[in-house]
């Protein structure tokens, strides 16, 4: 029997990652502006683990780190950066450097990259869209192919389906099985879920299976798409995770600013990462008053 039949998933996030997680696979990480899988990409880096490829959307944390760290071989997607903060510093420095290493980059709109995992989603081989027909992205991409609509004679971009080997997606609630809901917004992490080869669910609660049930609409994610659950409160810090903890933006331009030099970002990669046995440590760390500072006082989607 596959493991995605087991009632019970639930393990370490050391055990997940270690167990599914391997040199030069393929990965994708569920959120987008917000529940990014922070905690999991301190253990990918913790375990040593690399000539990662990555294929997802926008990322800002998790590439970043995982780049700095040495773990991506290539990247395939759209946006790399911190918005009103700056631009992704170990990205730069690993394109323009190749510091700590190069890495391949092949770039998509948000679009096209939700197409991939739509298609992958579907088991079909491709998709077609209109997306990026208006910019130079199709010039530098010979994967995506512009062909005539066999229905009315105009162009369409095909991009071929996105089945990456491991995708990593942190929830707000799940059960013991991998029925994993998400509150607010859901990016790609459905089709991302179903395109993957394996799936790791990080979340901030286990629940009963008997209230999944009684909120089913919330369950974005079924327990056969899942390998692994893996229980990990403020598995996305400091990014955040509505309805559970709002953004640590000062943190995040500490980083920002230590990233700006190599020897800034060794420096906080060994205080947060290589000096933390476990993402519990990197909350003691962090601190449990700043955590709770930044935690809704009103939990009302815990009551659903």
């Amino acid at each position: 029997m596959s493991d995605r039949g087991k009632a019970n998933k639930l393990m370490s996030l050391q055990e997940a990652v270690s167990t599914y997680i391997k040199d030069g696979c393929s990965i994708t990480f569920g959120g987008f502006i917000g529940r990014d899988c922070l905690a999991a990409v301190h253990e990918i880096i913790r375990q040593g683990i690399k000539d990662l490829v990555v294929i997802d959307d926008s990322k800002t944390d998790v590439m970043d780190l995982l780049v700095g760290a040495g773990c991506v071989g290539r990247w395939e997607g759209a946006y790399l950066g911190y918005g009103s903060i700056g631009l992704a510093n170990n990205v730069r420095r690993a394109v323009e450097q190749g510091i700590p290493r190069p890495i391949d980059l092949e770039d998509w709109s948000n679009a096209a990259v939700s197409m991939r995992f739509l298609a992958g989603g579907l088991n079909l081989p491709f998709m077609a869209t209109r997306s990026m027909l208006g910019s130079d992205i199709i010039k530098y991409n010979s994967r995506i192919k512009v062909m005539e609509d066999p229905y009315n004679g105009t162009p369409v971009a095909l991009v071929p389906a996105a089945r990456p080997d491991v995708a990593v997606i942190h929830v707000q609630r799940a059960d013991a099985m991998g029925n994993a809901q998400v509150f607010g917004f859901t990016g790609n992490d459905g089709n991302k879920a179903r395109a993957a080869k394996h799936t790791i669910i990080t979340c901030e609660e286990i629940i009963p299976t008997e209230e999944v049930r009684r909120g089913g609409n919330l369950t974005l994610i079924p327990f056969y798409c899942v390998d692994a659950v893996v229980h990990v409160p403020y598995g996305c810090y400091p990014q955040s995770c509505y309805g559970y903890y709002a953004y640590d933006v000062l943190f995040c331009g500490e980083y920002h600013e230590m990233s700006k030099t190599r020897e800034g970002f060794l420096k906080w990669l060994d205080r947060y990462v290589y000096g933390c046995r476990d993402h519990l440590e990197y909350c003691s760390r962090v601190g449990w008053d700043r955590l709770k500072s930044l935690t809704y006082l009103e939990r009302q989607f815990n009551r659903v």
